[in-house]
């Protein structure tokens, strides 16, 4: 579904069912939770996330997180967590807790926020983390992961839905323009805070954004060239993966020959991100090397341990079916480097297998 940003009508109810619609299943009464920073987009997903449960007779809880970066920062996670009450949505604030860091500040406080969210909603029993990023922020995602040679899947923007062990993150407004969101704020009279980190010159995204305040129409496009590259992901995902009984993925070598390059470098690099459990997929010249080596032609004699290697915490081993010629790579975790299997995104096992679910 794709909002224009030239729409700056208030998001509805029926508007945002239909944003919904591409994560059912849910559960019966879903129980959903809502990050939220007291900023304009965040609180607009809270009140639209409410009804939506609501109206289906769930529930939600917003999720506050408090970075202590910034003097005052308390105080306005104490007048988030009120306003939200008061609109009669639970809320709890979340607390960074300890030293920060001198460099990297935000990438350590981006961790941080996810650990103490999927943290939070395990506790809670939550299973769907919504998260409110937009079509303006995706934009700027794609010129910033460009910038830095990001591999296919980082330039195909931020994902509507990520797969973790413990919860599923989804953003249902990818596609809808910032205006939008601020106008559904405005037609229900609710006030909110602009966090001025947003502005700050010292972060990429607030440079961009001062060089490039408006990005929606870019991110629209790329919303709709990324669903066709998602279902043509996912029917190569079925048509080339098995579940591998011992924790990893085995990829059909004949049919990953099949694909073109690009198809395959994606696969790839999903799969790898999926075993190896990192936050991001492998960059664009690694993930292209590897994706050529595992079509490579065999040497023959050396279908064993000769052709494996290492990609980012996984290590793939090229393995000959017994009592046939059938060649099979099979990703595994690396070594000590998980202390737990990953959840494989269910896209890619569309036709069954014994892969957990979120969903009863």
């Amino acid at each position: 579904m794709r909002l224009t940003p030239d729409d700056a009508q208030p998001v509805d109810a029926g508007t945002f069912a239909r944003l919904m619609a591409p994560f059912d299943p849910f559960e019966a009464k879903p129980a959903v939770a809502v990050a939220v920073s007291g900023g304009r987009d965040s609180l607009a997903l809270a009140l639209l996330t409410s009804d939506w449960a609501a109206a289906r007779g769930g529930r939600i809880a917003a999720l506050i997180v408090d970075h202590g970066l910034r003097p005052g920062s308390a105080e306005e996670a104490a007048s988030t967590r009120a306003l939200l009450e008061s609109l009669r949505i639970e809320a709890v604030v979340l607390g960074w807790s300890g030293p920060k860091p001198r460099s990297g500040l935000q990438a350590a406080a981006r961790t941080e926020r996810y650990r103490l969210l999927s943290g939070e909603c395990r506790r809670r029993g939550i299973l769907h983390l919504l998260l409110a990023h937009h079509a303006d922020d995706q934009a700027e995602t794609v010129t910033m992961r460009a910038a830095r040679g990001s591999g296919p899947d980082g330039l195909a923007g931020m994902a509507a839905q990520v797969e973790r062990s413990d919860v599923r993150l989804l953003r249902p407004l990818l596609a809808v323009p910032r205006a939008r969101l601020t106008a559904t704020l405005l037609a229900r009279g609710v006030p909110w805070i602009d966090d001025p980190s947003n502005a700050d010159p010292r972060f990429e995204r607030a440079r961009l954004r001062a060089a490039a305040p408006s990005g929606a129409a870019v991110a629209a496009r790329e919303h709709g060239t990324r669903a066709g590259d998602e279902r043509r992901l996912a029917r190569a995902a079925v048509e080339t993966l098995e579940f591998d009984q011992t924790g990893g993925v085995v990829i059909d070598r004949a049919g990953f020959c099949r694909l073109d390059a690009g198809l395959q470098i994606r696969l790839l690099s999903r799969v790898v991100l999926a075993i190896g459990g990192r936050d991001h997929a492998p960059r664009r010249d690694r993930a292209e090397r590897a994706a050529h080596r595992l079509a490579a032609p065999v040497v023959r004699g050396k279908s064993g341990k000769g052709q494996d290697f290492t990609l980012s915490a996984c290590r793939l081993t090229l393995r000959q079916v017994p009592s046939s010629r059938r060649l099979r790579w099979i990703v595994w975790p690396e070594s000590g480097r998980n202390g737990r299997q990953p959840l494989v995104p269910a896209e890619f096992f569309a036709c069954g297998g014994p892969v957990a679910s979120h969903v009863d």
